[in-house]
């Protein structure tokens, strides 16, 4: 009898410490994958989305969420944002619903020589109206944001100055933000980095080079449109290849007068440092976005 009352507490015991698992894993907000069949790029093409945690619950049904479209790096894709960062878990403390796009290896940008990777129009043109079609999500440019990291940070920037009605915040970690200028007597390795900068600008003198060029963007925004522009964040490890980038960059946001918030920091180009970053983003993105109303 006192054997048994002993595994009886010691079962009890274990549904106890198991039940703080049970809840947290109830709280985070669950992750799904949605395909859409684009007409520019000629193919379906998923993305991922995040809910808020409260986009589901009772009384909230009416409810529209600010939201944040996140850029993968090249050679990325959309899964990685989950598979190696927490953001899972961080959104949890945000009322932000997030998108987790698809980009391939175009830079978010319209191709000079492939016609079918239209990865610019397709973002503007069907992946937003989608998603504020199937979701309750702000269809207004103030509870819209975009981020991104490395060739993401560089597809942001160039959305924030081409479409300023779009989005109220755009950020960039690591930021390939003078891609465009990238000619074939820098990028001597073959591989991935030269092949899709090529492959989506072109030959350093074709025209498609200076119209994608964000540096030259900045400087050209005539000084009317200064005030229509989006908030810029933008942050790099000091020990990062494209610190420099970043740092340059800068300087023409302060040189033009745009508000912005610059960081450099300890780190590389890697998961740690994006890790931690993609926190501050949230955060950042949680407090400049005005809930719809």
């Amino acid at each position: 009898m006192t054997k048994m009352i002993s595994n009886f507490r010691l079962t009890l015991l274990f549904f106890v410490l198991l039940l703080p698992i049970s809840v947290s894993a109830q709280r985070d907000p669950p992750v799904a994958q949605f395909e859409l069949k684009s007409a520019l790029l000629g193919r379906p093409i998923n993305y991922r989305i995040l809910y808020p945690v409260e986009y589901h619950s009772a009384g909230k049904q009416e409810k529209r969420f600010p939201v944040l479209y996140l850029l993968h790096g090249l050679t990325g894709q959309s899964s990685n944002w989950i598979d190696r960062t927490g953001i899972a878990l961080y959104t949890t403390h945000f009322d932000l619903f997030i998108v987790m796009v698809e980009g391939g290896n175009g830079w978010y940008t319209d191709s000079a020589t492939v016609p079918t990777d239209k990865y610019e129009s397709y973002i503007l043109r069907e992946l937003i109206p989608d998603v504020e079609k199937r979701f309750r999500v702000s269809q207004v440019r103030g509870g819209r944001a975009v981020a991104g990291l490395s060739m993401g940070g560089y597809g942001a920037f160039k959305y924030g100055l081409k479409y300023p009605e779009k989005f109220a915040l755009v950020a960039s970690m690591s930021g390939a933000l003078d891609v465009a200028s990238w000619t074939e007597k820098e990028l001597t390795a073959p591989g991935a980095i030269r092949d899709s900068v090529m492959q989506t600008f072109g030959p350093a003198n074709a025209p498609t080079r200076a119209a994608n060029d964000i540096l030259k963007l900045v400087r050209e925004v005539p000084a009317e449109r200064l005030a229509s522009l989006p908030y810029f964040y933008l942050d790099c490890g000091t020990e990062d290849f494209l610190f420099k980038n970043s740092r340059d960059f800068a300087g023409l946001l302060v040189e033009r007068k745009i508000p912005h918030e610059y960081r450099q920091l300890p780190g590389s180009h890697n998961w740690q440092y994006w890790d931690r970053q993609i926190k501050e983003i949230l955060k950042l993105t949680a407090q400049r976005l005005a809930p719809p109303k």
